[in-house]
């Protein structure tokens, strides 16, 4: 038995403080409020001083992006010039050296407080497409590097087919996505195993990567799974799905089945109302990543239409421009001020709820993201008296914190944030540096992947 005593804790009842916690096996088997410091009941515990708050999950990620942080907002572009850079990083990668990256990003999302990633993983194979010797060895890859890391993780193995919404054939660094067909993908799938801190889940990339015919195979193979789909996030994709299916993406997954509780869309950016019915109505999840959708100027998705349709909202940092659970649930907010010139659409409560048993509840861990009695025991300490904090109401934490608040982490009741630095590893910024120095060099040597202006001529010719 390990105690805990909370100067204040986020409990499903709101802010209490003087909570005193008791953990065994990982779980929480008691959560006392009002019970004092000097309590006898208290006696032993360790003090945890500022709010404590459930773990906190990142719902969507592309580990290997992290190495394109602060190297592709030089000059303008869009979405599809990004892609390029993101294709040369993807062509540079081998299982140890995404394992090595991973490790270090995993630990920097440790330190901000994250105790479980949905890892949206498609980058499968060797270049030119060929598999390993291990069909999985990128995934045991991840799979390790969030044991590493002290994390879960959801390995969201990502079902990839096409270059586009006509059909086209992958080429270029995009043969490393593909398994050639649905058949080889769900083959590859049935060799992934669980672990206790790993569970399964799958991914449909996107309408771009996945024909209408394998939807409908994936919606079955899949039921069950954490599954999560790229939905709408840019204008161009829908403009070629109306064009060569006279039906938008989300009404095309609905069509094929592939809506629902167990279903989270990411990104959800340019909807149409008819498409924010059939999500809330059908109870399908939204992975809201404003950090990501700022850097890539993807647009302001309609968060609060989403949420009162039904639809519940987690929150993942994407493409890692920056990692910071408390920046991604402001941006939720702040993103509808811009868009509505008005105030106050989220609560504290909601967004927290977003970082932490919602995003939990759309990666398959649903007895995780509560500081309750039964739970999985992750705790996260956020300092209330930094300068970033201090004077703040422990309600509103979300409005004022960073990831750089973030002082004591446990996950399963084990430390893996001590005084704000990793147990595992203490130096994340040289495990970082040292990782991104290799990929970065090696793919500088990776050959470009298609052009902007080839993707836009293709979209048109479709038309």
């Amino acid at each position: 038995m390990t105690r805990y005593h909370c100067a204040h804790a986020w409990l499903p009842t709101g802010v209490a403080a003087d909570v005193l916690v008791e953990i065994a096996g990982g779980r929480f088997v008691a959560v006392r409020p009002d019970t004092p410091l000097d309590a006898p009941e208290a006696a032993g515990a360790v003090r945890l001083a500022g709010l404590t708050l459930p773990g906190l999950a990142n719902a969507h990620s592309h580990a290997f992006h992290r190495a394109l942080r602060g190297r592709t907002q030089r000059g303008r572009g869009t979405f599809w010039t990004w892609r390029e850079q993101m294709y040369a990083v993807a062509g540079a990668l081998d299982p140890d050296s995404y394992h090595a990256l991973a490790v270090a990003v995993y630990s920097e999302m440790a330190l901000a407080g994250i105790t479980c990633v949905g890892e949206f993983h498609y980058l499968h194979h060797a270049p030119g497409g060929a598999a390993y010797t291990d069909p999985n060895a990128m995934g045991e890859a991840l799979i390790a590097a969030a044991a590493d890391a002290g994390i879960r993780i959801t390995l969201l193995d990502t079902l990839y087919l096409t270059a586009g919404v006509d059909g086209r054939a992958l080429e270029g660094v995009q043969l490393r996505f593909g398994d050639g067909s649905f058949d080889a993908w769900s083959t590859r799938l049935d060799r992934l195993r669980p672990r206790p801190h790993a569970r399964i889940g799958a991914a449909a990339h996107s309408v771009r990567a996945v024909p209408v015919d394998a939807l409908t195979a994936f919606a079955a193979r899949t039921d069950g799974l954490p599954t999560h789909v790229h939905l709408s996030e840019q204008r161009a994709e829908n403009e070629a799905c109306l064009a060569i299916h006279g039906r938008t993406p989300t009404e095309l997954l609905a069509d094929r089945g592939l809506l629902g509780g167990r279903v989270t869309a990411v990104h959800a950016t340019h909807l149409s109302d008819t498409d924010r019915a059939e999500l809330g109505d059908s109870g399908t999840g939204v992975c809201c990543c404003p950090t990501t959708e700022r850097d890539l100027a993807d647009g302001i998705g309609p968060a609060r239409a989403l949420a009162d349709a039904g639809s519940p909202l987690s929150l993942g940092s994407d493409s890692h421009a920056v990692i910071d659970l408390f920046e991604e649930a402001r941006g939720v907010e702040m993103h509808e001020r811009l868009h509505t010139e008005r105030r106050g659409h989220f609560t504290g409560a909601e967004l927290i709820g977003a970082a932490t048993a919602a995003g939990h509840a759309a990666l398959g861990w649903p007895h995780v993201g509560t500081i309750a009695v039964g739970g999985r025991a992750d705790l996260v300490t956020v300092a209330l008296d930094s300068p970033r904090t201090a004077g703040c109401d422990p309600a509103a934490i979300g409005f004022a914190a960073t990831a750089a608040d973030v002082r004591h982490v446990l996950v399963d009741g084990r430390a893996v944030v001590r005084d704000g630095v990793h147990t595992a590893v203490p130096d994340v910024g040289a495990a970082l540096r040292e990782a991104l120095a290799t990929v970065t060099a090696d793919a500088r040597a990776v050959p470009g992947a298609p052009s902007e202006a080839d993707d836009r001529r293709r979209i048109g010719a479709a038309r």
